[in-house]
């Protein structure tokens, strides 16, 4: 049975009738033409939205939720959890995923213990290569890659050897990082000197003293030497890693937007700051990005890094991952992670996702 998006309009301004037949878009007609069951009428359609970092465990405390919960009641068809896994428990992630609506990949914590603690890093005997190249073989098309938070909290006194290790287990496995950045040491100059063309640095714009932007504002020398080299930037909004005062920096010197995500969990989707994924991409078009600039981030960049274009794809016989959405013109406040606010008069909202054909309503 053929099932019809009515009078969407695409990122780009088009308007269009989407018509889904199974798993994926059999048509897009001009609007008011499709014939079939309307499930869904009028706002904004754009491929699946992708958040690249989350915390989808429900069990972890704090950092942990349920995977819908995150996922397509937000609006969002793929989320990728940053590494509340180590080799230990991955296999317990990938069932999980199994009864979910919401698509679910995986960076793999390089501690084996993943986030049962908040200083995974600060035992060298839970950096097991053995056990974690033997989880990379089992959960290939889980896993995404390796996901290492090199601060002084998690690493104590281990300093810059966790990223060593990691450094050294990405190459024998040929998986990519997932870098998270924050308090020193290590110093930051020290951790983005052992990223690679593919490496994502995740937090960018926390506003912390050891972050990628000298006191006046403008990005080091080694945040744009990592850049030149290919390697790529995440959000990672969560609750102490995003400043407006360190974003309108970034900004104000063409430091690229790769991919925005909310390193979302339950008490920051319930109390803030973080919310949303929509609520996140609000902050950029607040910033003054374009709304094309900000759908990109969370859909054809994601996807790209993935290496999975399929699930950004909104053409005619491609999948039917979509997100519905609309831009509202009002009046709301937003707050970053330091309690500092902006208050906009343009924000997103969510209002559904189709999913492999299935839709969802927010």
């Amino acid at each position: 049975m053929e099932t019809v998006l009515r009078n969407m309009t695409l990122v780009d301004g088009q308007q269009a009738d989407i018509i889904i037949e199974g798993k994926r878009i059999a048509a897009i007609v001009p609007p008011n033409c499709g014939t079939g069951q309307v499930i869904a009428e009028g706002g904004y359609v754009s491929s699946g939205w992708i958040d690249m970092h989350v915390h989808a465990c429900r069990e972890l405390k704090p950092y942990g939720d349920t995977i819908d919960e995150i996922g397509v009641r937000q609006g969002v068809t793929t989320i990728v959890d940053a590494g509340s896994r180590g080799a230990d428990r991955i296999g317990e992630l990938h069932e999980e995923a199994k009864g979910a609506a919401t698509r679910l990949l995986a960076f793999l914590n390089i501690s084996r213990i993943g986030l049962e603690r908040i200083d995974e890093l600060s035992d060298p005997a839970w950096l097991d290569e053995a056990r974690l190249r033997e989880a990379v073989a089992t959960y290939p098309d889980f896993i995404v890659g390796l996901k290492a938070r090199i601060s002084r909290s998690v690493v104590r006194e281990q300093g810059i050897q966790p990223l060593v290790a990691a450094r050294q287990m990405a190459e024998a496995t040929g998986q990519r990082l997932m870098v998270h950045i924050g308090s020193g040491p290590p110093a930051i100059g020290e951790v983005v000197g052992l990223l690679a063309e593919g490496d994502i640095i995740t937090h960018y714009l926390n506003g912390k003293a050891n972050n990628l932007f000298d006191a006046e504002g403008r990005p080091l020398p080694e945040l744009l030497a990592a850049l030149a080299r290919g390697v790529r930037l995440d959000v990672g909004h969560g609750t102490a890693s995003f400043s407006f005062r360190v974003a309108e920096q970034a900004r104000a010197h063409g430091i690229p937007l790769h991919t925005i995500s909310t390193d979302i969990y339950e008490s920051n989707r319930l109390n803030g700051p973080v919310y949303s994924l929509a609520d996140v991409m609000s902050k950029f078009l607040y910033l003054g990005y374009c709304l094309p600039e900000v759908v990109a981030a969370v859909t054809t960049h994601a996807a790209a890094w993935l290496g999975r274009p399929e699930l950004a794809e909104l053409e005619v016989g491609g999948l039917a991952n979509l997100t519905l959405f609309d831009v509202v013109r009002g009046s709301r406040t937003l707050v970053d992670s330091e309690g500092e606010t902006r208050t906009t008069d343009t924000y997103i909202q969510a209002k559904g996702a189709v999913i492999d054909g299935s839709y969802f309503a927010c």
